[in-house]
């Protein structure tokens, strides 16, 4: 799971073309949107993309976003989940 999440940071940094984050400066638990990371709408179509590009996953409808896109650890969290279904 650390290897995942370690993974999908550097994924958001470069899917979303953050500017001056590097991995380590977010927290596995720290929000991505809002007060914390300070991510945006345009940015949750983007991390769908992400989602279905690197890890052939799609989100089974859109009620699940805010709790899927909460964290990079909820994110992690999904990914195995759904991976799982699909083995």
């Amino acid at each position: 799971m650390d290897k995942l999440i370690a993974d999908l940071k550097e994924q958001i940094i470069t899917q979303l073309n953050i500017q001056d984050v590097k991995p380590s400066d977010i927290g596995d638990d720290q929000p991505l949107f809002g007060e914390g990371l300070g991510l945006d709408s345009l940015d949750v179509l983007e991390l769908i993309v992400l989602l279905k590009q690197k890890y052939q996953i799609k989100l089974a409808n859109a009620e699940e976003g805010p709790a899927v896109f909460r964290s990079v650890k909820t994110m992690a969290e999904y990914i195995k989940t759904n991976q799982a279904q699909c083995a």
